[in-house]
């Protein structure tokens, strides 16, 4: 997982590709591996850690109607989620992460390891539906590769 943040930070550096990231699930952990990397700096603006539904509407301006209709943990939040970290920070490229990583809080269409990601970019924004299997650690741990492997995607296009 190290590698791929290593080579996310120098695309983003010779593309001059600067990054931000929203996270729920993940709990920092996407930014943590991001700040791990040297140079890191130079193209990763923050993250916002937004757990709580309250400040997913505060500081990302996710709509309570789609907290209430969709819940935290959907495609809906997910995009707003991501268009509210590019919006707030100026990023090119902005990722949102919102799931059930357990072990409780699962739903029937959204069983624990179910994980929403949410890419923004100036091309719109595009969500993606995974489901990861293993306990609390593991999902949240496949979960951050996945978004890093989800950021150099977006970086290379």
């Amino acid at each position: 997982m190290q590698e791929t943040a290593k080579r996310l930070v120098a695309l983003c550096r010779e593309r001059s590709v600067s990054l931000c990231t929203a996270e729920s699930c993940t709990g920092g952990m996407i930014a943590q591996r991001l700040t791990g990397v040297p140079g890191a700096s130079e193209v990763f603006l923050g993250a916002l850690v937004t757990y709580d539904e309250r400040m997913k509407e505060t500081w990302l301006g996710v709509s309570p109607e789609t907290l209430r209709v969709h819940g935290a943990v959907s495609a809906d939040c997910a995009r707003e989620m991501a268009l509210g970290a590019r919006r707030a920070s100026g990023a090119d490229v902005a990722l949102s992460v919102t799931g059930f990583a357990g072990p409780g809080g699962g739903t029937e269409r959204d069983p624990v390891g179910t994980v929403y990601f949410a890419v923004a970019d100036k091309d719109g924004c595009e969500c993606v539906k995974t489901r990861f299997s293993g306990d609390r650690e593991a999902v949240r741990e496949q979960a951050c590769a996945r978004a890093l492997e989800l950021l150099l995607f977006a970086a290379e296009k």
